[in-house]
């Protein structure tokens, strides 16, 4: 069995990539991916725990991209690096992508303030430090008493739609594809049901205008996923020729009702042949 889709504390996961490796031998993972948000630091730092433990470990990422007009939707793109890293131009332009995180974030906690929130920067960065993003922002919200949970935070105010929400000067899907391509890595569409396409023939259509963007894979195995979900991702993934993958999304303490290896309420069980697929 193995895992896709994990993060540590080197983005928004609870787990430190030492944890997260232990908690990986502890369930028998024949594989996981690391796949936090803009960088490398969690693979960087569990990779010597791994190779102790005799762990598989891939080395991924999460990027987040904008589609283009008319909806300008942020969509989460997995990039993996099957040979361990990714070529430095790939980590040189991560570089600007934590500089625009950070103009974001001191924009978001200026909006905060306006609402009456104290809410600094220097206090979110404590809390998630060069990765710090919307999660920390809620957790420190929940700390203040201004909300109940980090759920209420979210749907209230930092979500797209919600009243403090500010955008992030994100690349486009094509480019977030094609620096993945070009650093050596295979793209994957994360979590294809958050596109939010009720209307399955629109979300086919869309998911087909990603794949003319050079997208080489689909998740089709995620916590959020229902067996329906799977399957209708399957037969798209077929149809177009995408690669398949899958993982748990898993956040430690941060998504409590998401376990490493086996998802939302144990709707995962991901075959170690799928990674060999991938490799292909």
């Amino acid at each position: 069995m193995i895992d896709l889709h994990s993060h540590t504390t080197a983005s928004d996961g609870s787990y430190s990539p030492s944890e997260l490796v232990q908690a990986a031998t502890g369930i028998r993972l024949d594989a996981l991916a690391i796949t936090d948000h803009d960088n490398f630091d969690g693979y960087n730092q569990a990779l010597p725990h791994a190779r102790d433990a005799g762990l598989n470990l891939i080395c991924g990422i999460e990027l987040s991209t904008k589609l283009q007009e008319p909806n300008r939707k942020t969509v989460h793109l997995l990039g993996y690096f099957l040979g361990g890293s990714a070529a430095p131009a790939f980590l040189n332009w991560l570089e600007g992508l934590q500089a625009s995180r950070r103009d974001r974030n001191l924009r978001l906690a200026a909006r905060l303030q306006s609402f009456g929130f104290d809410i600094r920067i220097e206090e979110v960065e404590t809390l998630g430090r060069k990765m710090a993003g919307r999660p920390h922002f809620a957790r420190l919200m929940v700390q203040k008493g201004y909300c109940a949970t980090t759920r209420e935070a979210f749907d209230r105010y930092l979500d797209e739609s919600a009243a403090a929400y500010v955008d992030r000067d994100e690349p486009s899907f094509s480019e977030g594809v094609q620096r993945i391509r070009d650093g050596g890595g295979i793209s994957s569409l994360a979590h294809p049901v958050r596109l939010g396409k009720r209307d399955y023939a629109e979300e086919e259509q869309l998911i087909a205008s990603m794949c003319d963007s050079g997208l080489q894979a689909i998740e089709v195995f995620h916590s959020d996923h229902k067996a329906t979900d799977a399957d209708r991702y399957l037969s798209i993934a077929r149809k177009y020729g995408l690669k398949i993958t899958g993982g748990s999304d898993f956040h430690g303490d941060n998504k409590p009702n998401v376990k490493l290896g086996c998802g939302g309420n144990g709707n995962l069980e991901i075959p170690t042949s799928l990674l060999d697929e991938l490799a292909r």
